[in-house]
């Protein structure tokens, strides 16, 4: 005899509360009235619960590197890809080693290749099982990491199918625009590969969920931002407008306030006249001090934030 769940949810008598609940928040189910209900023998319910239980160790064993110490070496590949996987997107920049990636007769480009297959291929291998093991398809999507991962893996098959469809079609001035533009726009959607490593950091999540938890800070302050960068700039153009001509519009004016209160400084553009100087003085000092008033708000409550997640 055994207890099984049905629409009215129902803990075995033999497994621990603690256990249940877990298992309960891991497959999303809400909290109901719970009766105990009795299901007769070979009614295939073991295979259900079964599957739901290797599902529930195969998400720990991709989400915690604790949980075992395969699933310690598994994370130690998935930085180690990730790693290199970076290392080639910065040496693909450069000029000297920038043929061997993309010239099929170069004489490491095959090796390379070889290697940078075996990485999205891992990469590829751990985003379905995490797609298939999550509780939840809809929160498997809302999970930014998870969409972070598909950008990132993506950028490499499309690059396999422009660069195929080049060998097959007649390439035209057009078409090779087209695909240039495609590759382009795969190659920068690679640099979100960096993010990876935030999932194997508990500190770098800390951070991330203080800087959730501090939004409505964040929000302030690029909204007092705005508002002075856009008052300032209007006033800084029609007081230099006719004595310098770096001033001639007011989106070059309010690059000058930005610069200028984030104390940059770049000095490619600066007043010249009298009343300028002096406006700018008075942009600079009070640019500090507007800044400075949402800037504690957001520290002290990051800081509480932080202490309160490492607890």
């Amino acid at each position: 005899k055994q207890w099984y769940q049905r629409r009215v949810r129902a803990p075995p008598l033999n497994v621990d509360p603690d256990v249940y609940a877990k298992e309960k928040e891991f497959f999303g189910i809400k909290k109901e009235r719970e009766v105990a209900v009795f299901i007769p023998e070979g009614d295939g319910s073991d295979g259900i619960d079964c599957v739901n239980s290797c599902r529930m160790k195969v998400h720990n064993f991709l989400q915690d590197p604790r949980s075992s110490s395969l699933a310690a070496v598994w994370h130690g590949f998935d930085i180690f890809f990730i790693c290199i996987s970076i290392g080639f997107l910065v040496f693909e920049s450069e000029p000297k080693f920038k043929k061997q990636f993309t010239d099929k007769n170069e004489t490491y480009y095959v090796p390379l290749f070889i290697i940078n297959c075996i990485i999205m291929g891992f990469f590829t291998t751990d985003f379905l099982i995490r797609l298939v093991t999550w509780p939840s398809l809809l929160e498997f999507w809302k999970n930014l990491f998870n969409v972070l991962d598909i950008l990132s893996i993506l950028p490499f098959y499309v690059n396999l199918l422009v660069g195929s469809s080049d060998g097959e079609e007649a390439a035209g001035e057009t078409a090779n625009k087209q695909h240039y533009v495609v590759l382009r726009v795969c190659r920068i959607f690679r640099i979100v590969r960096i993010f990876k490593f935030v999932r194997h950091s508990r500190d770098l999540l800390i951070i991330m969920k203080a800087v959730s938890n501090a939004k409505r800070e964040l929000i302030l302050l690029v909204c007092l931002l705005f508002i002075f960068v856009i008052t300032f700039g209007s006033i800084m153009y029609y007081i230099e407008a006719n004595a310098n001509k770096d001033f001639d519009s007011i989106m070059k004016s309010c690059w000058w306030v930005i610069v200028t209160i984030t104390t940059v400084g770049y000095g490619d553009m600066y007043p010249t006249s009298a009343g300028g100087k002096l406006f700018g003085g008075f942009v600079l000092t009070l640019g500090i001090v507007f800044l400075a008033l949402p800037m504690t708000i957001i520290v002290s409550k990051f800081s509480f934030v932080y202490e309160r997640e490492k607890m």
